[in-house]
Order: C-alpha cells, then structure tokens, then sequence
C-alpha cells in the first residue's frame, strides 16, 4: 500500500490534521490529529477546506474519507477561538465545513467517541457517516450562548425534521450513534473495533461504479434537495439524458449482457 501526498500539499505543514492519498485503493483521508479531544481550531476550518478541494481534483482519489487519530473524532472547535476570531472570519464558518457537500466525489466521515460542535456538522456535510457504537453526537452551542454556526441545525432539520432538531439544539441533548442511525442521522452503526474496516468496505464498493454517474448522482440529489417534486423530476430526467450519452453507460451495458465485470473510465 502506497501511501503519499496530493501534489498541491506536498511538504505542507496542517494545523492538527493530516491528509494521505492512497492510490491503490483509491482513497483520500482527511485525518484529525490534535490528541485525544480532536478539537477543531479556527484556522484549521480553512485549511480543511483547502484540503478536501485538493482532494476532490486530484485524479488518483475516488473517494475521500475524513477520521480522526483517537478515541474521540473530535469534541468541537477550540472555544476561546470563536471570542479571538474576527466578525469577517467567522461569516465563513459554515462555508469551509461545507466543503465536502461541494465535493463532486464521495465523501466518508468515519466517527467514534465524541463528536460535537463542527465535528458532528462537517460530519453532517459529508456523503455518508459510518459511526462506532461507542459514538455521541452533540450541538453543545446553547451551553455556550450560542447556536450552531457551520451549517449544524439546517442540515439536520432536513435530515430528521424541526420536532427532534429542536431536541438536539435547543437541549444541547446528545445522542447515541443506535438513535442517530433510528433517525436517519448516520449510514450504519458498527462495533467499535469494526469502525475502519466498515470504511474501507464502503470505500471499495463506491470505487466499483461508474465515476462520472457517481457525481452526477450526488449532484443531482444535493441540487434538488429543496425543489418541488416535479421540477426535481424533469432535473433528473436531464441528468438520465445526459449520462446516456456516456461511454461509462455503454461500457455498463455491454459488460451486463457479457456478463463481466464492467471497466468504468469516468467518461
């Protein structure tokens, strides 16, 4: 397993976290490592961001995967930040962390142990959340005098609904990673000492398919999240037009009546 940096982030120095790209599997990890809380600094949110844009342009990487080093994927941001930043960096919170919604490939967060504050909301902004059963996920702001400020509380309102949003905000109330997956919140819940190897499967499967469906499905479904039905109907009928046209589509046909495994080229 060949494991080496992105082109653009070769040499460079992050602020508690670093990136790998495996080329072999096809898989780029973003990996939070600031000890045992994980803590996200103020900082840190735009060099993630920086990160994940790198990532998602570098042509070795299918599948981008955000985990952390520890027993806890992150309890939060660094709290006397947010009194240190400036008015104009803190308006960009909630679009650095929603920088793996704007990734055209798949995005994995895999999360154990804490994961509050901008941990849990650039989890939200991720494709799928993968979580260890010893996982509890929290929006503490309220505790603080505040309300979430990256995106936390929207996204989970379409995820869940106002009714057990309100529950989680307003109460500051923490969940379990069983009650996350009841409501919708996470992908799949595994034992702990699975937590990897269900990444590393997830990630295999999504390398399987056909890239340039792959993007236009996330796409699509990101894009018309908050259309009315049949808008989003004749979008997705655009999208299905489109993606007949392609040699990945033809390639899938031909290898389903040869029966064979199909080589897609993302094209």
């Amino acid at each position: 397993m060949t494991i080496e940096a992105t082109e653009d982030l070769h040499g460079k120095s992050f602020d508690g976290f670093t990136v790998e790209v495996d080329a072999g599997q096809q898989r780029g990890d973003i990996i939070l490592d600031r000890g045992d809380m994980n803590t996200i600094a103020m900082g840190q949110r735009e060099e993630l961001r920086a990160a994940f844009e790198t990532l998602d342009r570098d042509d070795r990487v299918r599948v981008i995967v955000l985990r952390a080093v520890g027993p806890n994927f992150s309890s939060g941001g660094y709290i006397k930040g947010f009194l240190e930043a400036s008015p104009e960096h803190v308006s960009k919170l909630a679009d650095n962390m929603a920088a793996p919604t704007r990734c055209e490939k798949p995005v994995i967060a895999a999360n154990r142990g804490y994961c509050f504050g901008v941990g849990f909301e650039v989890s939200l902004a991720c494709d799928f959340r993968i979580a260890s059963e010893t996982v509890s996920y929290s929006l503490p702001e309220q505790k603080l005098g505040q309300i979430p400020g990256s995106g936390g509380s929207a996204r989970l309102q379409k995820m869940i609904g106002i009714t057990r949003t309100k529950d989680i905000v307003m109460r500051s109330k923490r969940i379990s990673g069983q009650q996350a997956y009841d409501w919708g919140i996470i992908t799949e819940v595994v034992p702990d000492d699975e937590l990897e190897s269900a990444t590393d499967a997830l990630v295999a499967e999504l390398c399987t398919f056909a890239p340039l469906a792959q993007r236009t499905a996330k796409r699509l479904l990101n894009e018309t999240e908050d259309m009315f039905l049949s808008l989003a109907i004749q979008v997705e009928g655009h999208c299905y037009s489109r993606l007949r046209q392609s040699d990945d589509f033809k390639e899938g046909v031909e290898a389903f009546h040869e029966k064979r495994k199909p080589e897609f080229k993302g094209y």
